[in-house]
């Protein structure tokens, strides 16, 4: 990956990067246990998760290779009994966690369902009658059993991706505009099904939505669009309170354009090359024609939205001149976006769809391509590792996310619909990392020279080897 900043000497990059402050900102019974699936023998000594977890262990049961150390549980599959007596919903596909009461975390998750389904979302209070998406929710213990499973809305098509809020609901998006459907949902997994949940937020647009995300700086929302061409939109909310019911006011929907490449094609970004962009604003009912009209950037297929750190990230499935997919980052606070990652092989990465970023600051990122789909991790760097590979069918994984403790990664396979609880010696939570993904690596010749004894101690404190250095330059001890 480049770097913007090859004109500045060390000190003014460390400025720049904000390493001259001493401040670091932190920002259900019958359901299988197969810790047999991976060894309990412990992970490599000093291996810390930056760049991976090592090479995968075969899994005997033939569903999901994980690196030594780690285990999975099945804790819900398409069709088995809820806690209320309804079956598990088919295609399972976006998912957020929450905390819950006495450590238990709640998954809320997507259904992409359509109209007919063998096993669709049955909920009591439907948006739409005859369609079978929406969502349900889990409530998982701390030994990650099942409490409680139930759905929290329906009548709804094809819920793909969406992003969690700041207040603890989730926005559920429907990827088609078919059939009047083509709008976000908020659900509240502590309220389910109530009026909310089938109320669509027509300003954050009519269009084939995939995936959301909020800048908890501002309350600004952006969103991704899975059809071809597609287009990078933001949603600002008349009242940013980021409060329940904040939404249903209304807003201001925009999408994104860059008026020094007038042919508004992301297929001539360059790789660590950033572009300063304005936002113009288009009628939510037509959203995606008044983007075209309006010259704004046409990217192939977006999928996967997060916000970390300041940066909001984004994937392009099938762009690049190998079709293999891009993963993109956005500054709001300088307004800039960048191609960060460029796939050129299908070993390294084949397709991008949802992502999250882990609590140690690697973005993980579920594949959705031909073949054998894997969980591949992205470091700030720009490298990339496998961390899981769905052994079973080639379908896809969907919703990464992790328990709010960090101890438990969840990931679902959409089909025959499977949602997994992963736990092992993760790396613990770093600060420093997740706001090192925002930046570009400095140059060689730019970069502090630091000591192993340094760099050490900066692992085992949870921060990056720059700030590390920018302490120690102004007199702290660090190691």
């Amino acid at each position: 990956m480049k770097s913007d900043n090859t004109g500045l000497n060390r000190r003014e990059f460390l400025k720049v990067g904000g390493m001259s402050t001493l401040a670091v900102a932190l920002g259900s019974a019958g359901l299988l246990s197969l810790s047999q699936a991976s060894t309990a023998a412990a992970a490599p000594k000093g291996n810390r998760g930056f760049g991976g977890y090592g090479p995968l262990v075969k899994d005997p049961n033939g569903i999901l290779d994980l690196p030594r150390g780690f285990h999975y549980k099945i804790i819900s599959r398409t069709g088995d009994q809820m806690t209320n007596g309804d079956l598990v919903p088919a295609m399972l596909d976006g998912m957020a966690a929450y905390k819950g009461e006495k450590n238990t975390t709640i998954l809320v998750r997507n259904h992409e369902n359509s109209t007919n389904s063998q096993y669709p979302v049955n909920g009591k209070n439907p948006w739409s009658k005859g369609a079978a998406g929406g969502t349900t929710a889990m409530v998982v213990a701390p030994n990650r059993e099942v409490i409680k499973e139930y759905v929290t809305s329906s009548g709804t098509i094809r819920n793909c991706a969406g992003g969690a809020t700041t207040w603890g609901t989730w926005l559920t998006c429907e990827e088609t505009r078919e059939l009047g459907h083509g709008f976000v949902f908020e659900v509240n997994p502590l309220d389910p099904e109530n009026e909310m949940s089938k109320t669509p937020i027509r300003d954050m647009g009519y269009f084939s939505h995939e995936a959301c995300a909020v800048d908890p700086a501002t309350g600004i929302w952006y969103l991704t669009e899975d059809s071809s061409p597609s287009f990078l939109y933001r949603f600002t909310p008349n009242d940013r309170s980021q409060k329940l019911g904040s939404l249903q006011k209304g807003g201001k929907l925009e999408a994104v354009a860059i008026e020094e490449l007038p042919a508004s094609q992301a297929s001539t970004f360059n790789t660590g090359k950033r572009y300063g962009v304005i936002w113009r604003e288009v009628n939510p009912e037509r959203a995606q024609q008044d983007a075209k009209d309006k010259g704004c950037i046409q990217f192939s297929r977006l999928e996967g939205a997060f916000f970390s750190a300041g940066v909001f990230w984004f994937d392009d499935t099938n762009a690049g001149t190998g079709n293999l997919g891009r993963v993109y980052r956005y500054h709001p606070s300088t307004n800039t976006l960048e191609l960060f990652y460029e796939s050129t092989d299908q070993n390294d990465l084949e397709m991008p769809d949802n992502i999250c970023m882990t609590p140690w600051g690697d973005l993980w990122i579920a594949e959705d391509g031909p073949g054998t789909d894997r969980i591949i991790g992205m470091t700030p760097e720009g490298n990339v590792y496998t961390f899981a590979e769905n052994t079973m069918n080639g379908s896809e994984f969907a919703g990464p996310t992790f328990s709010p403790d960090g101890n438990t990664f969840f990931v679902n396979i959409q089909t025959p619909g499977i949602t997994f609880a992963i736990w092992g010696p993760f790396a613990r939570r770093n600060s420093a990392r997740q706001r090192a993904m925002g930046f570009s690596a400095p140059p060689a010749n730019l970069g502090p020279v630091v000591s192993d004894k340094l760099a050490a101690a900066a692992e085992e404190q949870g921060m990056s080897i720059l700030e590390a250095a920018a302490l120690e330059r102004h007199g702290a001890p660090i190691a």
